[in-house]
């Protein structure tokens, strides 16, 4: 599950990434006015790159938690 995650992550970097490229280069070579509303895409993408991140690292130190609940329990 950890390496489908730093996968899932960094495929909405990479797609975030390629959005604003491609939306950059059609607004220069045609009108920024038709291109323009692509960026929301590109936007979404980030969000969702740090959006993953964040909830990689709460998963984790939930774990963290749980194993130390679960060695408190196994002591008493």
């Amino acid at each position: 599950m950890e390496l489908y995650n730093r996968i899932m992550t960094y495929i909405w970097l990479v797609a975030g990434i390629a959005i604003f490229i491609i939306t950059t280069f059609m607004s220069l070579t045609d009108d920024v006015r038709k291109w323009g509303f692509y960026y929301l895409f590109s936007v979404i993408a980030f969000g969702m790159f740090f959006m993953k991140r964040w909830m990689v690292k709460r998963m984790q130190k939930h774990l963290v938690y749980m194993q130390e609940q679960q060695a408190k329990e196994q002591k008493d």
